[in-house]
């Protein structure tokens, strides 16, 4: 299963505190806007993205058809068939994607210790 770019999205207080606490740690915004509360942090490889106000809790996130500078890669899993993998094997999908749509779309499942897996496809 190829799951695409991987990301640690996080809920914080204060953005502009944040974004200066992971500039000092040398990240700098790739993404986003002050004035939509979100920005995308970039080190070489790692990303992570700054949401304030947007949801609860952390989220580990997954972006099918895309690497980590997000750019299309050519051969992906499409959301939809990661989808049907994962309910095969078990896992509870929330919410659900429509299996007869394409293009962008995501969903949710949660681990054993309730950290929440988004999978957010954006072509």
């Amino acid at each position: 299963m190829k799951l695409g770019a991987f990301s640690m999205s996080l809920s914080v207080k204060d953005i502009q505190v944040s974004q200066q606490f992971y500039e000092n740690l040398g990240f700098s915004v790739f993404a986003g806007s002050l004035e939509k509360n979100y920005l995308i942090m970039k080190n070489e490889n790692s990303l992570i993205g700054l949401f304030q106000g947007m949801f609860k809790n952390n989220i580990l996130t997954f972006n099918p058809g895309w690497d980590e500078n997000a750019n299309n890669i050519a051969k992906f899993d499409d959301v939809r068939v990661i989808q049907q993998e994962l309910k095969s094997k078990g896992f509870k999908i929330n919410p659900e994607v429509d299996e007869k749509t394409s293009g962008p779309a995501g969903f949710m499942v949660t681990d054993p210790d309730g950290n929440v897996i988004l999978i957010d496809q954006h072509r």
